[in-house]
């Protein structure tokens, strides 16, 4: 199993996850709004918000645990509708699960997702 984590504008987010659901299989999302500053330091953004000093942009995080087949599929889905080709586009990172536990019914691992 692998955990990706994604962040994104926060104007990408309804077609992202228009996308996402069209996943067979998917077996859910998660969706966070952030803030945060990357290499330029949010320093031209006119989306920038300033917190003791400091200068942050607002982002959407995207979480989403899947079997390892279906790793390459959403993050070719993340990746293609979230681009806009300038600075600030986001990341995306995808993570080794080690295991996982629904909580309801104590399934453990591929299961429990």
């Amino acid at each position: 199993m692998k955990e990706i984590k994604a962040i994104i504008r926060p104007f990408k987010l309804l077609e992202v996850t228009e996308q996402l659901q069209n996943i067979e299989g998917l077996p859910g999302v998660t969706v966070s709004e952030i803030k945060g500053f990357g290499k330029s330091r949010a320093k031209n953004a006119k989306d920038k918000i300033t917190y003791e000093m400091v200068e942050f942009i607002p982002r959407i995080k995207i979480e989403v645990v899947v079997s390892d087949d279906m790793v390459d599929e959403v993050v070719s889905v993340i990746q293609k509708y979230s681009h806009t080709g300038n600075t600030g586009d986001g990341k995306i990172f995808v993570f080794n699960v080690e295991d996982a536990i629904k909580i309801r019914t104590n399934e453990r691992g591929e299961k429990a997702i």
